[in-house]
């Protein structure tokens, strides 16, 4: 279903891919997998490493499930699914079964999930984490306007492991 490709052989742009299309960061293991559709994030390289960004809220439930793992998945739909990752992205796992409420179904790719559904997975490696501070915003307006609870992101700098395309 998946086949595995060189970072360099995929065409993403990532201002279309993340921020209008959306994906979804998951995380989980054979028990127990969570999702939750995303649309601030970054792709590029740091640390001589191929990386993503990913930010994850506090009282998120999918938070428990990256910062239980070392990998998680960024699965992305190429703008289909926008419905479902609507529904992803506004219910939280921990009241319903959000993943088999929109019916997609849970893959793994090198032991991570993902879903059957996506067009490309990226499967990361977690190398760094903080939490963005209200004391090193430049322009305080972003901090005002978006984080009027003070419920700052947790910044993952993950390295990218694999790049898997529907086969």
């Amino acid at each position: 279903m998946f086949q595995k490709i060189e970072i360099k052989d995929l065409k993403m742009n990532p201002f279309v891919s993340i921020g209008k299309e959306w994906m979804l960061i998951t995380a989980g293991d054979e028990t127990k997998v969570n999702t939750m559709t995303a649309s601030w994030g970054g792709v590029g390289v740091l640390w001589n490493e191929n990386v993503v960004s990913a930010y994850i809220r506090p009282q998120r439930y999918t938070k428990k499930f990256v910062d239980e793992q070392q990998c998680f998945s960024l699965s992305f739909f190429n703008g289909n699914y926008k419905k479902e990752l609507g529904i992803l992205g506004s219910v939280s796992g921990k009241d319903s079964d959000k993943i088999k409420d929109v019916d997609f179904h849970v893959t793994y790719l090198d032991g991570v999930p993902t879903f059957e559904e996506a067009s490309f997975v990226f499967i990361v490696e977690k190398i760094y984490e903080d939490i963005l501070k209200t004391d090193c915003f430049i322009d305080k307006s972003l901090d005002e306007k978006n984080y009027p609870n003070q419920d700052y992101h947790t910044i993952y700098i993950a390295k990218i492991k694999a790049v898997y395309v529907k086969a």
